[in-house]
């Protein structure tokens, strides 16, 4: 029996749709659509403190300004606390999580040495909740970046999964989340890659389903750091459709006709859709993407 594929784009509301955004959601949308399945978004908008005012409007309107059409009703994270409230009840009955009372300024930022995995030492009260990783080595074979294995207990630690401001981490979210849709295919950028094992030993954990990954190459800027809110990423509400959806199909390996940028969004996504091939997707992209960077507009496609 085939399956069809579920696929989603799922972005934190902390400002407008920047190139590197739209990368990850054209190679979901894409890898979707090209095997007749249906893509879904979700706004992941736990972390209130980040979220930024009019940010969900904006990338809705600009996703669909660039004819990427989701299917069903847009999932909120902030709508769903009773689920992950259950996932959390459902990890402590089972034994994999644990309270934990340090804090970030305890750990420096290293592996977590685990303080408090056998109780709370004297003095300290319950912070967060953190998952027990044991001896756990993860792997899996991702469709773009090849084989990645991963050694939680010496690499990450046992990790938070409730911080100690309430808010649960995205790890549990994510995979709540994706399990709640029925996504069998999870498409996103590389600087999630190594998330990946700890959604992994989370879905093992609850008796969920793992998704299939590919995780794309990011978009960065000329000092090679991805493009992103902190490194003034310029939105692309402006820029023309076409043009920014071929670069954006150029940046993925696939290559399209260059004419297309003068084409409606329309069309540029049904050529995606029949052309789409992942097997032509670069491991990672070595050309930073100035035209969608800090500074002036770009003057022509900074992939010709």
């Amino acid at each position: 029996m085939v399956v069809s594929s579920r696929g989603r784009f799922a972005p934190s509301p902390t400002g407008p749709l920047h190139f590197g955004s739209l990368v990850a959601a054209l190679g979901s949308l894409l890898s979707a659509r090209r095997h007749g399945g249906r893509w879904f978004v979700r706004i992941e908008d736990l972390d209130t403190p980040r979220n930024a005012a009019g940010a969900v409007d904006s990338i809705l309107r600009d996703l669909d300004r660039f004819g990427m059409h989701w299917d069903g009703e847009v999932m909120y994270q902030s709508q769903r606390p009773e689920a992950y409230a259950e996932a959390l009840e459902t990890l402590a009955a089972r034994g994999w999580t644990f309270a934990c009372g340090c804090s970030r300024r305890d750990l420096a930022g290293g592996v977590y040495p685990g303080t408090c995995r056998e109780g709370l030492p004297p003095g300290r009260s319950a912070r967060s909740v953190r998952f027990r990783v044991g001896t756990a080595v993860v792997g899996f074979e991702d469709i773009v970046q090849g084989p990645t294995t991963q050694g939680l207990e010496t690499e990450v630690g046992d990790f938070v999964v409730r911080r100690s401001d309430g808010i649960v981490a995205y790890h549990l979210a994510v995979v709540v989340d994706d399990a709640a849709q029925r996504v069998n295919e999870v498409v996103r950028g590389t600087d999630l890659l190594e998330s990946t094992p700890r959604q992994i030993l989370i879905q093992r954990a609850l008796g969920l389903p793992a998704p299939e990954y590919t995780h794309l190459p990011v978009a960065v800027d000329a000092g090679r750091r991805k493009l992103g809110k902190q490194t003034l990423a310029r939105p692309i509400a402006s820029e023309p459709p076409g043009a920014v959806l071929v670069d954006a199909l150029e940046f993925l390996g696939q290559h399209p006709p260059r004419a297309l940028a003068q084409a409606p969004a329309a069309e540029v996504i049904a050529w995606g859709i029949e052309h789409w091939d992942r097997s032509r997707v670069p491991r990672r992209r070595t050309l930073p993407a100035p035209g969608y960077a800090g500074g002036p507009p770009r003057a022509r496609s900074c992939f010709q």
